[in-house]
């Protein structure tokens, strides 16, 4: 029984296995997600790359509008933050530990700055994303086959042509529709997902050809073959009648980022009560 006695404390531990396994539980499934991100964004890179043969990477603007380069920056992050939280518990490093609790710290404070500018601030978040961003995606609609898809998706999803303020006419800014594009059948048109109805008379095939010569029409006229608004006030507006569902949303994933910095630290603190004992 003596003996017993003096075992027993030599194997307490301030560490909880509970904490310390449930952080390397989401960590491990956030770093095989970030490597799913990262597998998808060189795939599609690359497949880009074979079919163009000439990937723009000259400016910020290009790297923020290039999808694949995106998954692919975002996957590494991922990877690399939760593969810190992973070997952190698992291993009881606090530097790690410390890391990724930092980490975490920092995105959580930038979710909060864009979600207030966002909604404090509506209209001027709207304003400049349009000065900065609406004449490039016009322009690289062509160019970035991804890209071209998302912008496809997104007209067809929210019912609405162009991003600005300007409607279904910024598609005077590209090439390809431009008023002056020697394609007879895209000039001074718009995507067929611009189009109200995007079928042909049978209605087993995409009429490619329903935007064309939309840009001639006055909104009145092109309103009856075409969606007239800005995706950008489209999609505001679509936030703003979902607001308390975005809200409850975004709640949670805030709360879910504190209650995993609350555990990181917890184990942190756990781990140096640890190591003042073993000193002791």
């Amino acid at each position: 029984m003596m003996h017993s006695r003096r075992r027993a404390p030599n194997n307490f531990t301030y560490i909880s296995p509970c904490v310390k396994y449930m952080i390397f539980l989401l960590n491990f499934i956030f770093w095989l997600f970030g490597g799913l991100l990262i597998g998808i964004g060189l795939y599609a890179f690359l497949d880009k790359w074979e079919s163009t043969g000439l990937v723009k990477v000259e400016t910020v603007y290009d790297v923020i509008l290039n999808i694949s380069l995106v998954l692919v920056i975002t996957g590494a992050v991922v990877f690399i933050v939760s593969f810190a939280g992973c070997v952190g518990a698992l291993r009881e490093n606090t530097c790690l530990l410390k890391f990724y609790s930092l980490c975490l710290l920092i995105f959580f404070l930038l979710e909060m700055v864009i979600a207030i500018m966002g909604f404090v601030f509506p209209h001027t978040m709207q304003s400049t994303f349009e000065e900065s961003f609406t004449d490039k995606i016009i322009q690289s609609y062509r160019e970035d086959p991804d890209l071209q898809n998302l912008i496809d998706f997104v007209q067809m999803e929210f019912q609405c042509c162009g991003l600005s303020s300007d409607g279904y006419t910024d598609w005077s800014n590209n090439d390809y529709f431009n008023c002056s594009s020697p394609s007879v059948s895209e000039r001074c048109g718009v995507p067929f997902s611009c189009c109200i109805n995007t079928s042909t008379i049978t209605g087993n095939l995409i009429n490619i050809m329903c935007g064309y010569k939309a840009q001639e029409l006055t909104v009145a006229e092109a309103s009856k073959k075409v969606w007239t608004s800005g995706c950008i006030e489209v999609v505001r507006l679509w936030a703003e009648r979902n607001l308390y569902t975005i809200a409850g949303v975004a709640l949670g994933i805030a709360l879910s980022q504190l209650l995993v910095i609350n555990l990181a630290k917890t184990l942190e603190g756990q781990i140096e009560l640890q190591k003042s004992r073993w000193n002791s």
